[in-house]
């Protein structure tokens, strides 16, 4: 005589998933998935900051251009750094395209050869114009000034927001 099973689940091939299994690799994928999104986020935003330490140097040396020429940077404007609102011009104040703004400033060490001081603003953040927000949940960096000492060739990095 034969016996039969009256279970339900006895018809489905051994080799199938169960639905706790199926769920369980759902869940690991969804935080997997979470993890990696962060991780992202967080790259990009670094190479946002990448992006302004590069400009800030291109900023150091027009800068140093026009104290060689000049032998001092008292006095250098926006257009002698190539700071504007124009499209081929490093961007002040924020634009749609861009995600910092620029600025510079001279803090006199003495008379001849000041301070330079340049600074890389976030846009979008605490109300600083209009440009591309930082994405997500991420910590932005807030901004990045680079100050420079020409008479001893001192370059000082200082963050706010996030470090890079």
């Amino acid at each position: 005589m034969e016996i039969k099973s009256l279970s339900p689940l006895s018809k489905f091939s051994p080799r199938s998933f169960t639905l706790i299994e199926l769920i369980i690799v759902i869940i690991i994928v969804g935080i997997l998935a979470a993890l990696g999104i962060s991780q992202y986020s967080s790259i990009v935003e670094r190479g946002r900051g990448a992006e302004a330490k590069m400009i800030l140097g291109q900023i150091r040396k027009l800068a140093f251009a026009y104290r060689l020429e000049n032998g001092t940077i008292t006095g250098m404007a926006y257009p002698d750094v190539n700071i504007g609102s124009s499209s081929d011009q490093i961007p002040y104040p924020c634009r749609s395209t861009h995600y910092f703004a620029y600025d510079f400033w001279g803090h006199p060490a003495s008379a001849t050869d000041p301070i330079l001081h340049a600074c890389a603003s976030r846009c979008g953040v605490n109300g600083w114009g209009q440009g591309k927000p930082p994405q997500g949940t991420v910590s932005p960096l807030q901004g990045l000034c680079l100050q420079t000492d020409f008479s001893t060739g001192v370059d000082t990095w200082e963050s706010y927001g996030v470090r890079y």
